[in-house]
């Protein structure tokens, strides 16, 4: 028997949406499916399946504001942000469509007299997308796109707090026109997701989440032998040099810091800071932050939401009282943010000094809006801080001399590496990372390999 499921809107707490979970028939029926229209679907020709895909981004971007007042109720982003991310999702997968052909191109080796050679991509099987609430769209793009361009099929699993855009997902792919079982989304349990990925029902699995979910995929998988693609947690840091442009560093670091209200996984959660401009960058970061505006994610002059639920918010908070009773200094006052109430996913910016690697706020994932600041001696001192870390997602140097942040980029233990800029994704990039955050790559032609197989031909002539 299926089990039901709501959602909360952050802004008020109203339930916005009743959902059922699917059961034990419906997930075979999707899964059988999906295994029934793999075959032909990886036969089609490729430029075929990119028509396809292409006319789902078209419905997806027609539908812009749909998508806008999605993301607004069911995650909290102010209404005037939330149409960015069709912007993002829009420039990825085109992206990732035009250089399709290249990434899936045969591989051919020098010529060898009597033989002919070549490597060839092809589609892995059913991939299972699971995809998270913070960037819903963004994030399951990265996977969806490219595998379905790849030839696989595709099951969906969004999270439970963003159904509707799994929704919106599905209208766009049978507006454009997919054949039946190529495209499917499955609102599954906990338990119902880990007996899935036991089973061989799914050729990959691409993850994004937290640490703990990544693990909980990981050992499920254990037993198979396909792969998985795990975008997790960060703690992502941003040192500014001496030599750096201390407002336009301070102006871009508090949006990197709070912008979805901190619920980013590259978002800038650290900061390091040479001692000689340190002064100066951290009145100019708390005067910016101070120009927020806290309020219903529906009033178009709010440019901060509320965080995703009341729980979520308790978590920072606890953050922050834990390191100002350890010696932190909180610079932001919250009674300047009067919607900012304990107990609800209202919470007010907020900016520490005096901190240290030995506090939460520091080493741990904040996922919410606060930022600790460091004041560091040399480059030296930067990185070592930097790469104290369980994390290594992006790092940003900020700096006028390019050679020297090339220099301290190879030292860094991450992922990406920016100058002059932070929490971005360049969909031409690989987006991968270190240590806790994970493995595999989405995005760029590399973001096709892992999505694919090689089979090498070996023909005598």
């Amino acid at each position: 028997m299926s089990q039901t499921f709501s959602v909360t809107a952050p802004a008020d707490g109203q339930v916005i949406y009743h959902g059922q979970y699917a059961d034990q028939a419906a997930i075979n029926a999707a899964v059988a499916a999906a295994k029934a229209a793999q075959s032909g679907w990886r036969q089609t020709p490729l430029a075929e399946r990119k028509a396809k895909v292409a006319a789902a981004i078209d419905w997806l971007v027609a539908h812009r504001d749909d998508i806008a007042r999605t993301i607004t109720a069911s995650m909290g982003r102010p209404i005037g942000q939330s149409p960015g991310e069709v912007r993002g999702l829009e420039e990825r997968a085109r992206h990732m469509l035009a250089i399709a052909d290249e990434a899936l191109a045969d591989v051919v080796p020098a010529a060898q007299p009597g033989f002919k050679r070549f490597l060839r991509r092809e589609p892995l099987g059913t991939v299972l997308v699971m995809a998270p609430w913070n960037y819903p769209f963004l994030t399951a793009v990265n996977a969806i796109v490219p595998a379905l361009v790849a030839g696989n099929t595709v099951l969906l699993k969004h999270s439970s707090q963003t159904p509707q855009v799994a929704e919106l997902f599905q209208a766009a792919f049978a507006a454009a026109g997919l054949p039946a079982g190529v495209f499917q989304i499955l609102f599954l349990s906990h338990a119902d997701t880990e007996v899935l990925l036991h089973t061989d029902a799914v050729d990959f699995v691409a993850f994004t989440g937290s640490v703990g979910g990544g693990q909980q995929v990981q050992a499920a998988l254990s037993q198979r032998f396909i792969g998985c693609g795990l975008e997790l947690g960060g703690k992502d840091p941003a040192y500014v040099r001496a030599d750096a442009d201390v407002a336009n560093a301070a102006e871009n670091l508090v949006d990197g810091a709070f912008f979805n209200s901190g619920q980013s996984c590259c978002g800038i959660e650290r900061i390091y800071v040479h001692q000689s401009v340190y002064d100066a960058f951290v009145a100019e970061f708390v005067r910016i932050t101070g120009q927020y505006r806290l309020g219903n994610p529906t009033d178009a002059d709010t440019n901060l939401g509320p965080m995703v639920r009341s729980s979520a918010a308790d978590f920072v908070r606890g953050q922050i009282a834990e390191a100002v009773a350890q010696g932190a200094t909180a610079l932001i006052d919250e009674a300047a943010f009067p919607a900012s109430r304990p107990g609800t996913a209202y919470l007010a910016p907020q900016v520490l000094v005096n901190v240290n690697h030995s506090m939460r706020v520091m080493n741990e994932e904040s996922f919410g809006p606060v930022v600790g600041i460091m004041p560091v001696a040399d480059d030296a001192e930067a990185v070592r801080l930097m790469n104290d870390s369980r994390y290594g997602l992006t790092a940003s140097i900020w700096t006028r001399d390019a050679a020297a942040a090339e220099a301290l980029a190879a030292q860094i233990e991450t992922g990406t590496v920016f100058m002059n800029r932070c929490d971005y994704l360049d969909p031409a990039l690989a987006w991968t990372g270190v240590k806790d955050t994970g493995h595999g790559i989405s995005l760029s032609v590399l973001g096709y390999a892992q999505l694919t197989r090689v089979k090498s031909y070996h023909f005598r002539t």
